[in-house]
């Protein structure tokens, strides 16, 4: 730790390398508030991060794990009142509430001010105010962005300096006078004097995560817990950067970024919009089979997408974070090997289940269930005891250059170009396997009206299609139909737009079963999406688009999946499609009169199609 002060008068000392001023007094006016015991600014150093570590398992936050089966990895158990997300205490607090739109929540920015102050005052009593400079992309790219997350919770910090370049080269960066987006944390537990602190603290009774999109402001109080405590992830890469992308004319957007290198060494870059649970970290890590010999599939990020106009009339993506925070229930040797491979060591661990030798399980992890755990709660757990292992919200923080799949480009200041948007959300029925746009339009058409159907663990229904346009329901942090405006906009921005793509992984047939194998063999499909951006495909119309005939794909290695079996994957359903954009139009009326009309006569226009 390179700097920090014992007492309240000197909560404006800062290390020499931070320069700037107003970041200086910042933190001087936020720690005057909430009355920490110390303050310490975080150089993001390896001694820096070994040291919270120790801290962190000498106070029962962090377990250690075995040495030899899982190096330098961490397990926490999180309270569980705070083991997820939590959108019905997000809020988007712009000046007007038409600004937020109808699909965000929406209080009063002064009357939020003035709760917050509530909350603050004293709220890291007898705890360490840890300031952490990061930058969200490279530092120093045209297309990256720094925020400075005050936070008490050293589990924040740790993670933070995996999904993020953190520390003191940020601070350097930003200089005198540079732009950064305040975001300020606190669990919301101050420790009385001689107190004995929790393994996890949060507030159980009240959390907030709030949004000032005018300001570029960040405030989060209560819980310690992923993308509500690590405000550099869906807080500020998705919620106040769509914002600041509308502004500044580009997109930030819940999309995997991946490369696609043919057996010529002709590399080709798309990204992906999928809602959770439809495969897209599956999609992003992609290996290709063994009957696409000299294929590769390369990972530039599998979460978010920062994506610019080039000079060259192109679209060019990074990814700004640098890690992962990915879901480990489901996440296998068989569904995601590349997955598996990057958490071999240097991992932190949360809410998961672990093994009598110290390592870690999770459901789906292996093909059988051991014998004995100790369960994500820290209670016994046994096969069949009626109660999972782990949550099924568990995660693990690792950083993205462990991934074996892991582009070279991937932190190239500049980003990569990008030749294809695909949307994908999971459907049973009626979605084909996959559909190319008309044009730039009918694409923002597909994106917009991307939805998924439920499962019992998120609705207690299943297969209830759930509106999840672009997979940025819960992440844009303004006014949808705006949103949607804005994607209309800036294709016209650029000479080469990305042609755009949806698909559908999860059709059944008659009898409940998956008509598509998924997994690797989703490389038949992004091959054929790859060879239409360079115009060598073959595709036939339909009244949603162009779609690929039996004999435009590669079938080899999958010889017994017939030409009966992909009619079915592909057939286009008047019926179903009847029933669909009936849908469509309760979207858009929930979206109101800021919807663009351009969407409501690509409806009207597919209506009158399907009955043609």
């Amino acid at each position: 730790m390179t700097s920090a002060s014992s007492a309240p008068c000197e909560f404006s000392n800062a290390p020499d390398w931070v320069r700037h001023a107003d970041l200086r007094q910042w933190v001087a006016s936020v720690a005057r508030r909430t009355q920490p015991e110390r303050v310490v600014w975080c150089d993001g150093s390896q001694e820096e991060y070994d040291r919270l570590c120790n801290d962190l398992v000498d106070a029962g936050t962090f377990i250690r794990l075995n040495e030899r089966l899982r190096p330098s990895s961490f397990l926490a158990r999180s309270n569980p009142s705070d083991v997820a997300r939590m959108e019905d205490r997000t809020f988007i607090c712009s000046e007007r509430k038409e600004g937020a739109g109808p699909t965000n929540n929406w209080i009063e920015p002064q009357e939020m001010r003035a709760t917050l102050e509530r909350l603050f005052e004293g709220c890291m009593r007898g705890r360490t105010l840890y300031v952490v400079p990061f930058s969200m992309g490279p530092i120093g790219s045209h297309i990256a962005q720094i925020g400075i997350e005050i936070t008490d919770s050293a589990y924040v910090v740790v993670n933070m300096r995996i999904m993020t370049r953190m520390g003191r080269a940020v601070a350097e960066w930003l200089g005198d006078d540079g732009d950064f987006i305040p975001c300020v944390h606190s669990v919301g537990a101050p420790l009385p004097p001689g107190a004995k602190d929790v393994a996890w603290p949060c507030n159980e009774r009240e959390k907030w995560i709030v949004h000032f999109p005018e300001t570029r402001e960040i405030w989060s109080f209560g819980s310690g817990y992923g993308g509500n405590a690590l405000l550099g992830k869906k807080c500020l890469a998705l919620r106040i950067a769509s914002v600041m992308a509308r502004d500044q004319g580009w997109l930030a957007e819940h999309m995997l970024v991946l490369g696609v290198e043919s057996p010529q060494g002709e590399k080709t870059y798309v990204t992906a919009a999928f809602p959770s649970a439809c495969g897209k970290t599956n999609f992003a890590m992609l290996i290709p089979p063994s009957s696409f010999k000299g294929w590769k599939v390369t990972t530039i990020g599998e979460d978010i997408a920062w994506i610019k106009p080039g000079q060259d009339g192109r679209f060019y993506a990074i990814n700004p974070e640098a890690g992962f925070f990915g879901v480990a229930p489901g996440t296998s040797e068989a569904t995601n090997p590349n997955a598996m491979k990057s958490l071999a060591a240097n991992v932190i661990f949360t809410n998961v289940a672990m093994t009598p030798e110290g390592d870690v399980w999770w459901e789906e992890m292996t093909r059988e269930a051991p014998a004995k755990l100790i369960d994500w709660q820290g209670r016994e757990w046994a096969p069949g005891c009626g109660r999972p292992a782990a949550h099924p919200n568990a995660r693990f923080t690792v950083a993205a250059a462990q991934c074996p799949s892991i582009d070279p480009k991937w932190e190239d200041p500049g980003g990569v170009p990008i030749s294809a948007f695909i949307f994908g959300g999971g459907r049973s029925s009626t979605i084909p396997l996959v559909v190319e746009s008309a044009g730039w339009e009918d694409g923002v058409y597909l994106g917009a009206t991307l939805g998924s159907e439920t499962t019992a663990a998120i609705t207690g229904k299943v297969g209830v299609v759930r509106s999840d346009p672009m997979a940025m329901l819960a992440f844009c942090g303004y006014h949808m139909g705006d949103y949607f405006a804005h994607w209309l906009r800036i294709g016209k921005t650029v000479k080469h737009a990305p042609r755009i793509f949806r698909v559908n992984w999860f059709r059944k047939d008659a009898n409940g079963k998956f008509l598509w194998p998924g997994f690797s063999e989703n490389m038949r499909v992004l091959s054929w999406i790859v060879e239409r951006c360079h115009g060598r495909a073959q595709a036939h119309s339909s009244p949603l688009g162009l779609m690929p005939r039996f004999e435009d794909l590669t079938w080899t290695g999958l010889e017994n999946f017939g030409s009966q079996k992909y009619a079915e994957l592909s057939c286009v359903d008047a019926s179903g499609w009847t029933e669909e954009l009936s849908s469509h139009e309760t979207l858009f009326r929930r979206i109101g009169p800021q919807l663009p009309g351009e969407l409501e006569r690509l409806r009207a226009r597919m209506v009158s199609s399907l009955t043609a």
